[in-house]
C-alpha cells in the first residue's frame, strides 16, 4: 500500500445517515452557527444542526448543511 493510500485509510470515513446520505465527521466539527458562532448539535433522526443559542435548525439535504438564515427552522427548547 502506498503511503498516500495508508493515509486516506487512516482519515475518518463520512457517516451514512438514515436518507443515505453522507456527513463528514471533519465538516461537524468545523461548522458553527453563523449567527453567533457557537458550535452546532447534530440531530441525525431530523438531519440537522441545531442552534441552541439561537433556537435555529439548519437542515442537510443530499449531506450538505444548508447554513442560511431564511432556509432555517425556529425549534422549541
Amino acid at each position: 500500500m502506498s503511503e498516500a493510500q495508508e493515509r486516506h485509510a487512516e482519515e475518518p470515513q463520512p457517516q451514512s445517515t438514515g436518507e443515505n446520505t453522507k456527513i463528514d465527521p471533519r465538516l461537524l466539527e468545523i461548522l458553527v452557527c453563523p449567527i453567533t458562532r457557537t458550535p452546532l448539535t447534530y440531530d441525525s433522526a431530523a438531519q440537522e444542526l441545531i442552534s441552541e443559542s439561537t433556537h435555529y435548525a439548519y437542515a442537510i439535504r443530499d449531506g450538505i448543511p444548508i447554513m442560511i438564515l431564511d432556509e432555517a427552522r425556529q425549534v422549541e427548547t
